[in-house]
């Protein structure tokens, strides 16, 4: 076993076990009063902001506070920091096929967010990621 900050790891525990223990060892997030999205949408057509300027897009979060779909840092125009930073909306949740995982800007943590269910219908980026 290896040790990571306060938390010890099992070489023969799954990836998602070890997640969760790493997630478990992280701060907590102050802000999870304000988590108002707690479905997941059925489907979305794409990054909102993107598809208004016809720009392309890389992976898409939603805002949990109001349910804006804004595209990630790694895409060009970074909507979904661009929402938060604007908005004061601190929780964005992954949309992406298979990932669960919530990040909170204010408080610079990753978790998982139970109450927060769903699985959103996402079309591929175009930026081919």
């Amino acid at each position: 076993m290896r040790a990571l900050g306060s938390c010890v790891l099992d070489p023969g525990a799954s990836d998602d076990d070890r997640r969760a223990r790493v997630i478990e060892a992280m701060p907590a997030c102050t802000h999870l009063d304000q988590v108002l999205v707690t479905q997941l949408p059925d489907a979305v057509a794409g990054c909102e902001d993107c598809l208004l300027t016809g720009d392309p897009w890389l992976h898409l979060r939603i805002c949990l506070q109001c349910g804006h779909v804004g595209c990630c840092d790694d895409s060009p125009n970074r909507h979904a920091t661009t929402h938060s930073q604007a908005s004061d909306h601190p929780i964005i949740r992954s949309l992406e096929p298979g990932e669960q995982w919530s990040w909170c800007y204010l408080d610079e943590v990753v978790m998982r967010i139970p109450e927060v269910r769903g699985e959103t219908r996402i079309p591929p980026s175009p930026l081919g990621g």
